[in-house]
């Protein structure tokens, strides 16, 4: 093949199932390489706001300050605008302070218990600044047109149990949520679960089956784990129940050579086409945690393509861009 010939793909996305917090795609035409960096991105690099900076002015409860401080930093916050924001260190309003409405948002929480009944102060009781970054819970959906007129006391739910109080003791604090990215804190990775497997493929020697008796079909298909065969009952032929459900645990492939029919069914991956498992936090949808992903894989690329235009505008050479001109 021509080295100066580039090996173009062009992956196309098809959804299977969409919700708020879970979505199945397909990923198709292009190669493990390809669906592994797409599955490194949503994890570690998309961004979103989380707490980052605690100043605790009263705490008489039994957890110290640093206890509640990781406490707050985990609970995640909507951040649907986080790629508008800029990171702190980036900032050049507040000289990478990191405090000002550009790269952050002030939360603030004041509770104290006046009963002889347990406190429970949870993520409910923090207060934002801005509306369009609270914490998130059963309450607070993305569909909520506006989250401060939602009803809390009315639900069984009240948000992310932060600190118990006793008569008397009493909490209060301000923080400062920045946006960030997984790499750097897990309590910023937008993601709960991100999965992927081969799409398998599986071809069933039917002339061989038919050689097989009904307790001989009965006890291959059961000796798969996960049910992915089945015995269609009017015909008695077996059948592909669930090809996803595979494993890749061989099980079946060794049952067949066990009954001294080898061959009788052949199950591969198909290596272009890949099955997505994204799961949210929360903290955005999931659909959106997709596309961010593509839009941060994206940039790096240009950054790559950038890089490598820059060099060649200089002249300069590295030992591959040698091999393949002396070629």
């Amino acid at each position: 093949m021509d080295s100066g010939v580039s090996y173009q793909r062009f992956p196309k996305i098809r959804i299977r199932e969409m919700r708020d917090d879970f979505m199945k795609l397909e990923l198709r035409e292009t190669d493990a390489s390809m669906a592994n960096a797409l599955r490194r991105v949503m994890i570690a690099e998309v961004p979103t706001i989380a707490i980052d900076l605690v100043e605790i002015t009263v705490n008489s409860s039994v957890l110290n300050d640093e206890f509640i401080a990781h406490r707050l930093g985990l609970i995640p916050l909507t951040s649907a605008h986080a790629m508008d924001m800029r990171f702190a260190r980036d900032c050049d309003s507040c000289d990478g302070d990191g405090q000002c409405e550009f790269c952050s948002v002030e939360f603030r929480l004041a509770a104290k218990c006046e009963s002889d009944h347990t406190l429970d102060v949870t993520s409910a009781d923090l207060q934002s600044d801005d509306p369009r970054v609270i914490p998130v819970d059963l309450q607070r959906t993305f569909s909520a047109p506006d989250p401060d007129s939602l009803d809390l006391a009315s639900t069984d739910q009240k948000g992310i149990l932060i600190v118990k109080l006793r008569r008397g003791q009493e909490l209060q604090l301000r923080a400062i949520a920045r946006k960030g990215i997984g790499k750097d804190h897990a309590k910023w990775s937008p993601a709960a679960t991100v999965t992927f497997m081969y799409e398998p493929q599986i071809h069933i020697n039917e002339e061989m089956m038919e050689t097989l008796t009904l307790a001989e079909k009965t006890s291959w298909v059961e000796s798969s784990p996960t049910k992915v065969f089945g015995i269609d009952h009017e015909t008695e032929q077996v059948v592909v129940v669930d090809a996803e459900a595979y494993t890749y645990d061989d099980e079946v492939i060794k049952k067949a050579e066990s009954m001294g029919k080898p061959g009788l069914v052949e199950i591969y991956p198909k290596e272009d086409s890949f099955i997505f498992t994204v799961e949210s936090t929360g903290a955005i949808k999931a659909s959106q945690m997709v596309m961010n992903a593509i839009d941060v894989l994206r940039q790096k690329l240009d950054a790559v393509r950038l890089h490598d235009e820059s060099d060649s505008q200089l002249g300069g050479f590295t030992e591959l861009d040698a091999h393949l001109v002396g070629n």
